[in-house]
């Protein structure tokens, strides 16, 4: 977020050319800084996300479906079929968790990295986790709102002490 009024904010506009000085609204993927005040198809959008994703969760089984079928053709045993849905099912429950967490809190850089390979083959899970989370907010719209919310109040205590020149202040004495 940008805090001081000269500087471009995430959209690239400053708070010299028409935006309140401040800090600016961290935008959300899909939905900009819509979040903020529901506004712009705030509504359709959240409803776009909840249906894309569960479309694209839906097509994923899908794909995983020809996957699994295709090592039943190759005949690579019960074990090795069972493997890989047992690997597809706690990875998917993996990044759903992670996914549904990262909505209310931020994941540390390395965490995220470390995780990345796991959260690519659980992709279903990460997927869903957007479904639900679509379905009462925009993924995410919690935990910015929270975070500008804050950097808002901290913004208004320093700037409401700061009354006037303090050159011009009287002294006593």
């Amino acid at each position: 977020m940008s805090e001081e009024p000269g500087t471009p904010g995430p959209t690239g506009t400053s708070g010299a050319t028409g935006t309140t000085p401040g800090p600016q609204p961290e935008p959300i993927r899909f939905f900009g800084t819509t979040w903020v005040a529901h506004d712009s198809g705030y509504g359709a959008r959240r409803v776009g996300a909840a249906v894309g994703s569960l479309a694209l969760a839906a097509a994923g089984c899908f794909v995983l479906r020809f996957a699994y079928e295709g090592l039943a053709i190759a005949d690579v045993g019960t074990f090795v079929n069972l493997l890989v849905v047992v690997m597809f099912a706690i990875c998917s429950a993996i990044a759903f968790r992670r996914t549904w967490e990262g909505f209310t809190r931020r994941h540390d850089p390395a965490s995220v990295a470390s995780m990345r390979g796991l959260m690519t083959i659980g992709f279903i899970g990460t997927l869903l986790a957007y479904f639900f989370r679509s379905l009462t907010e925009a993924p995410g719209e919690g935990l910015h709102r929270q975070e500008y919310d804050t950097a808002r109040e901290q913004y208004e205590k320093r700037t409401s002490r700061r009354t006037g020149n303090p050159s011009r202040k009287k002294r006593k004495g």
